[in-house]
């Protein structure tokens, strides 16, 4: 397809009907959360809810390493589930507000199976480099690591675009400082009881998968 000028549009994925699916995401975690919460209040289990779904559905580094899993395929599984659980309201309530900004955004450029790329190699990514680099004995939940992959596709798509248009590529860097920065600080603020293994891991699998499905070079779905 050409513009008046005879210029080729860049080719995308047609984001139409699928900005539904940052909702499905964000309405399964606020399920899940809303099950821990009449748990913790003693409404739904046997009080101890939270901690028996974190058993079964939280990232254990030690089921990489040795460790006696609850379930057979909770070693392959805890790569996706840990994502749909938070460590209260407001780590859950902070992660939701940013899957609906950045989630619309890569939805624009790559339209719901790009999305769904995107987002599932950011989870398995953040899950995997946690497993291989934190030494830590508790498990890991939130949907941080997928969301910083959200983010590193939009850079990834920004730094593409800036590149071919030999713009400046400062813009890029700057906000990947930002994010370094941002860790760094929420590192502190929390004792130094924050997956960052899982943020970096996600961030680069983001930017691998955005690189990969760079839109210009793939033809709309029909």
């Amino acid at each position: 397809m050409t513009d008046d000028t005879g210029t080729p549009e860049p080719r995308r994925w047609r984001p139409e009907g699928a900005q539904w699916l940052p909702v499905v995401l964000i309405v399964l975690c606020c399920i899940a959360e809303a099950l821990l919460l009449l748990g913790d209040a003693g409404l739904a289990g046997s009080g101890r809810l939270r901690t028996t779904i974190y058993e079964y559905g939280g990232f254990w580094p030690g089921l990489l390493r040795g460790w006696e899993p609850n379930y057979a395929w909770q070693p392959w599984t805890m790569f996706v589930t840990y994502g749909f659980l938070h460590g209260g309201v407001v780590h859950m309530v902070v992660n939701m507000i940013t899957m609906w900004s950045l989630g619309r955004g890569v939805i624009d450029r790559v339209g719901g199976r790009g999305f769904l790329a995107v987002y599932g190699a950011s989870l398995l990514g953040g899950a995997g480099f946690y497993g291989l680099l934190s030494s830590s004995l508790q498990p890991m939940v939130g949907a941080s690591g997928a969301l910083f992959g959200l983010a590193g596709g939009l850079l990834a798509w920004a730094y593409i675009d800036r590149f071919s248009q030999r713009a400046g590529l400062w813009p890029v860097a700057r906000m990947v400082a930002v994010l370094v920065v941002l860790n760094v600080v929420m590192w502190w603020a929390l004792n130094g009881q924050l997956a960052w293994e899982t943020h970096l891991g996600g961030f680069v699998a983001g930017w691998v998968m955005a690189s990969l499905i760079d839109p210009r070079a793939i033809p709309p779905s029909e």
